[in-house]
């Protein structure tokens, strides 16, 4: 029996042009009881791309005919690139200008043959072929044109035409009002995009519009299907009998959560003990949602659609239904629940020696919050020591196994960033009263150091036991990044000091440690972020270099990750030696696309709260025209500065047109903005000083001024006063200008005196 990889190997090792589906078959001598197998599976890696069908019906690898399948993604002028799903031989993407997206369409999936490589390796190409349409669904603005045609304009600028209503289409909508369009005809080269009104939101202004307008633009999955709510109520409340059986009980263990003030849903707890030996006897429990939620049902393809939870400000919309994600799989106090967990000895060195893994079941004690915990270990408070008197035990040994776990991953070399995030404080509107930063305590990091642990010692057990799974993977850094990297830092002095082909991530943890609490520390620390990969989920371990560990998966947030889940059913499939060869095959052939899947749907989570959380931004700043603030700069780009503000960690954007005291060039390698006559120099990680000029609503977007051009430019702009009493004065003033013209600037007042943080990394 063929597998769907094994098609693909025999076209790659024997079939050598592209060939008809009748030439397949003979070439590579396919059993005339398996062809029809051998058909679904070549129709299956058409469609994911892995083959393309040309003319004459015949099939084909993309990468003998200079083809690419990516998702595309579109410019608001007019343009586009394609991510490549196979990497080009240069890296990179792949620029598409406007006449040769071929009525795709942002967010489509498409095959790409490049059409020439530019100067400086840029690849530029044609879109051939649609495999995947990515929005059926568009949200925008309704509005009506001179002839009374309804058009909706799309909300999200990269979508590139507005769509059509046909008359008694308009669901109800008014002019005006923001609504959800279903294309009922996709566009051509000779027609536009037609749909139908399906939904409607309502006023923009209005309070959670925005939340759900960000929904809906993303096309995450809201409400739950009735017969995935069904599953989850037919499964009740609490534990039964029978789900006890066959279990290890942890329920006599002093067993806490701890989670933020606001958090609803607890997958983990944590047990923990001395050992005679000294040795720590760490215990990480998960929520067990495999043993509920199974494969093919109702409860897990919603899962797997959506990949992940996502986190809004104001809501949240849950992988699972409520009655599982904050009831039966949700690790509550004084309530029986059912878990997997990770049990590891861990010497004073922080290596663990010894781990076990069990089907188990705890009863939590308390469930705890970072603040109450940090008031325990940090603070010292005597109510709280006096509340929770029982587990200050506890909780002093997890803090000396933190810092322990600490210290050890920092010896070899996991780089650790650790800078500001941002909170929002909301009010019962849904707008934002205030933005602190989000401080990360004792609590926070020894919680984070455990999740690491057992991550890493799940991982580790199950490439040893040779079982197909999901592992977290973080790749090298590109070695141009790097080198740019390099040329960058060395400006400062500093270098990675890395042979060449052997850079390892205690470089960088170095580097980190040599720049705190230095001037510099923010624009290497910035840019140092950017030379990094992104975090993705493979079915291949390639390592984490982030956190310098050979091995790494997900395995501590089921309720809300489904790649977690899968690890879930492999780690209980490895335990009860449940994984034949057949099973093998099967998961081997199916967790690549899971992979690719799911870190999909991640970047689609991160990109719909980072965007609503920057329109909740942009919205607070509006009322704070004219007003002036500290920020760095944090991104450097030939149309000006991106400059992120200390108080309130709002990103702007200094445009330079704004900058108009000087003609300022800019140099890519060092980061920099440069004027010509003034050498003034604008830096990456810079601390200056802004006035927020314009709070445009229309693009989401904070326009700020740079206030010591500002100045200059105003003073240039009003000129010397002129004195016919003293016209010898006028002229030495004109031979000398400056500090007379500087003082009336400063009394002239146009300014009013007012009052993103890094965001960390996924593991």
């Amino acid at each position: 029996m063929y597998s769907r990889d094994q098609v693909l190997a025999l076209m790659r090792d024997r079939v050598h042009h592209p060939a008809a589906m009748r030439e397949l078959l003979q070439v590579l001598k396919v059993p005339r009881d398996e062809r029809t197998s051998f058909k679904r599976h070549v129709k299956s890696l058409v469609s994911s791309g892995d083959l393309i069908q040309i003319r004459g019906h015949r099939f084909g690898l993309p990468e003998k005919m200079d083809l690419y399948v990516g998702r595309l993604q579109t410019h608001q002028a007019g343009y586009g690139f394609v991510t490549p799903e196979r990497p080009l031989d240069a890296g990179g993407d792949i620029y598409i200008s406007g006449p040769h997206l071929n009525e795709a369409m942002h967010g489509d999936r498409v095959v790409v043959r490049i059409e020439r490589i530019k100067e400086g390796g840029r690849a530029e190409g044609r879109i051939i072929r649609i495999l995947e349409r990515r929005n059926e669904w568009i949200v925008g603005r309704y509005d009506r044109g001179d002839a009374g045609m309804g058009y909706v304009v799309p909300f999200d600028r990269r979508v590139l035409m507005d769509i059509f209503v046909p008359p008694g289409q308009e669901g109800g909508a008014s002019p005006g009002d923001m609504v959800v369009v279903e294309l009922t005809r996709w566009p051509t080269s000779t027609r536009g995009a037609i749909g139908r009104v399906a939904e409607v939101l309502g006023d923009i202004d209005a309070p959670g519009v925005d939340t759900e307008i960000i929904i809906r633009k993303y096309g995450i999955p809201d409400a739950h299907s009735n017969e995935a709510t069904t599953e989850a109520v037919r499964l009740g409340g609490s534990v039964s009998e029978r789900d006890l059986r066959g279990r290890t009980d942890f329920r006599t263990l002093p067993t806490v959560t701890i989670d933020g003030e606001h958090a609803r849903d607890f997958d983990d707890a944590i047990t923990i003990s001395r050992l005679p030996n000294g040795h720590f006897w760490l215990g990480v429990h998960i929520a067990d949602v495999s043993h509920y939620v199974q494969e093919g049902s109702a409860l897990d393809r919603e899962a797997y659609e959506r990949g992940t939870s996502v986190y809004f400000p104001e809501r949240a919309v849950h992988m699972f239904p409520a009655e599982l994600a904050t009831g039966l799989c949700s690790l509550n106090p004084h309530v029986d629940r059912l878990v997997q967990s990770c049990l590891m000895e861990v010497d004073r060195r922080g290596q663990v020696v010894r781990s076990e893994f069990h089907d188990g079941v705890i009863n939590s004690d308390e469930r705890m919050t970072y603040t109450a915990v940090n008031g325990i270990l940090t603070d010292q408070d005597p109510g709280l020591l006096k509340q929770y008197a029982a587990l200050v035990p506890m909780f002093e040994q997890m803090r000396e196994l933190f810092l322990i776990l600490n210290d050890a991953r920092r010896r070899r070399g996991s780089i650790d960033f650790d800078l500001h995030e941002a909170e929002l404080i909301m009010d019962e509107g849904g707008m934002v009263e205030d933005i602190i930063a989000l401080e990360r305590n004792v609590a926070h990091r020894l919680i984070e150091e455990f999740m690491l642990l057992a991550n890493e010692t799940v991982a580790t057990y199950l490439e040893a036991q040779n079982v197909p799974a999901l592992y977290r993977i973080h790749e090298e850094p590109d070695i141009l990044k790097v080198a740019k990297f390099e040329e960058f830092i060395s400006g400062f002095g500093y270098s990675l000091a890395a042979p060449a082909g052997a850079l390892r991530p205690r470089h960088f943890q170095k580097l980190i440690e040599r720049i705190e609490g230095k001037p510099e520390q923010k624009p290497i620390a910035y840019l140092m972020l950017r030379t990094m990969q992104k975090a993705r989920y493979a079915a291949e371990n390639l390592g984490h270099f982030g956190l310098a560990a050979s091995s790494y998966t997900h395995f501590t947030s089921p309720i809300r990750r489904y790649p977690d889940l899968v690890v879930h059913r492999a780690l209980r499939a490895a335990r009860h030696g449940l994984v034949s060869d057949a099973v093998r095959e099967d998961m081997t052939e199916e967790l690549p696309e899971v992979a690719r899947h799911t870190s999909e749907m991640e970047r689609r989570a991160d990109d719909a709260e980072r965007e609503l959380v920057q329109w909740k931004k942009v919205k607070f700043m509006a009322d704070k025209v004219g007003d002036e603030f500290e920020g760095y700069v944090t991104g450097v780009a030939a149309f000006g500065l991106f400059v992120e503000l200390i108080e309130h960690f709002v990103e702007g954007l200094v445009h330079v047109s704004t900058m108009a005291d000087d003609y300022y060039r800019f140099v890519e390698s060092a980061h920099l903005l440069r004027g010509e006559n003034t050498h003034k120099v604008y830096r990456l990680g810079d601390k200056i000083k802004v006035q927020v000029i314009r709070v445009n609503m229309e693009v989401r977007q904070v326009d700020l001024g740079l206030v010591e051009i500002l100045e200059r430019v105003r003073e240039g702009e009003r000129g010397p006063r002129r004195s016919k009493a003293a016209p010898k004065f006028e002229k030495k003033r004109r031979q000398r200008p400056g500090r007379r013209e500087r003082i009336q600037g400063h009394k002239g007042g146009e300014g009013h005196k007012g009052d993103g943080g890094y965001k960390r990394r996924k593991r």
